[in-house]
């Protein structure tokens, strides 16, 4: 296969890919700004390798290569800055936000690999056994952390409701 050919076949594939990865991209990285600059670097790190992974599941390949992305731009930069100031309030009391954005903050509010397998398992519908193979992990690992996020989730989710619910009652 010639060179166009395959950068054809690479720029069919991103033009194919875009929506579904970057939703995938931004919902591990927290921010859809994150999430694009994360779809891009592993798009580019994906264009060196196309000849070798166009054969296989080159849509596999990018989720593994996103995910893996994500943690190791975490791991960089997870180091904590102490102050003596507490941080303000996210949002006045009484803004409204839509369930999406909700659930994006509660999303953000958990561990990068929950986040994962979170993403990995609901949103881009894959098995345990699949997100394991993406995430390097044991099918045990996915099932943890899963259960640890969901419980996450539902206790953010169920605490939000009811401090909105309390700003808006008089």
């Amino acid at each position: 296969m010639s060179r166009e050919t395959e950068d054809d076949a690479y720029t069919a594939f991103v033009a194919a890919a875009w929506p579904r990865h970057l939703r995938t991209a931004t919902l591990i990285a927290g921010d859809r700004h994150r999430g694009e600059e994360l779809l891009q670097d592993c798009l580019v790190k994906l264009y060196v390798r196309w000849r070798r992974v166009a054969t296989d599941d080159p849509h596999a390949y990018l989720r593994r290569m996103l995910v893996n992305g994500h943690i190791s731009w975490w791991r960089r930069r997870r180091r904590e800055t102490l102050t003596a100031d507490l941080p303000e309030t996210a949002g006045a009391v009484g803004v409204e936000y839509d369930e999406m954005d909700e659930l994006r903050r509660a999303l953000r509010s958990l561990a990068p690999r929950q986040r994962a397998v979170v993403v990995l398992r609901h949103l881009e519908d894959l098995s345990e056994r699949d997100t394991a193979t993406v995430l390097g992990c044991s099918v045990g690992t996915v099932k943890s952390q899963h259960s640890r996020a969901m419980a996450r989730l539902r206790t953010t989710l169920s605490n939000n409701r009811s401090m909105n619910q309390e700003a808006v009652s008089p």
